[in-house]
């Protein structure tokens, strides 16, 4: 499968919009407890900077696939070369190796990036990016137990780190 990438432009947030909503009702992916729109998410939209910081789509055949997103991490100076790495793929593409392949994707862009060091934030009972993310060569940095509260139930959540060599 060729996918391709390039940096998202305002007319993709409807359907990265999309691909984000359709990972809440799991509770799995993210801390948001219900649907987001356009207009909520267009200032984190405009905060990404293409030499930096992407927002990239992934596409295979023009379609848009997947959505990958690098975010600095605590917004001091002596942390510019860490970034939180986010990666949400279209739920009809979920499980078929894409993530694999655009998870290395974003690491092997990462130097060019400035980046060198990648971050992940993954729910303890996401059990499936925990996977993809170790097998990429991410190790377990932090556990933070039961800090999130989704449906009535504590979550704990992983950091995963990489050194970007």
């Amino acid at each position: 499968m060729e996918i391709t990438y390039r940096n998202a432009l305002l007319e993709d947030l409807p359907k990265i919009i999309s691909i984000y909503n359709s990972t809440i009702p799991g509770r799995l992916v993210t801390a948001d407890l219900v649907a987001v729109n356009v207009s909520e998410k267009t200032e984190w939209f405009h905060q990404h900077q293409s030499n930096t910081r992407p927002l990239w789509v992934a596409e295979f055949q023009n379609e848009t696939i997947a959505w990958i997103s690098f975010t600095s991490f605590y917004g001091r100076p002596a942390y510019d070369g860490t970034a939180e790495i986010s990666l949400y793929i279209d739920e009809q593409y979920r499980c078929k190796g894409i993530g694999k392949k655009i998870l290395a994707h974003a690491i092997q862009q990462s130097k060019t990036l400035l980046i060198h060091t990648l971050l992940g934030f993954i729910f303890e009972q996401n059990k499936a990016s925990i996977a993809l993310f170790k097998k990429a060569g991410f190790h377990e940095w932090g556990h933070l137990p039961d800090i999130a509260l989704l449906d009535e139930k504590y979550c704990s959540l992983k950091i995963f780190g990489l050194k970007i060599n």
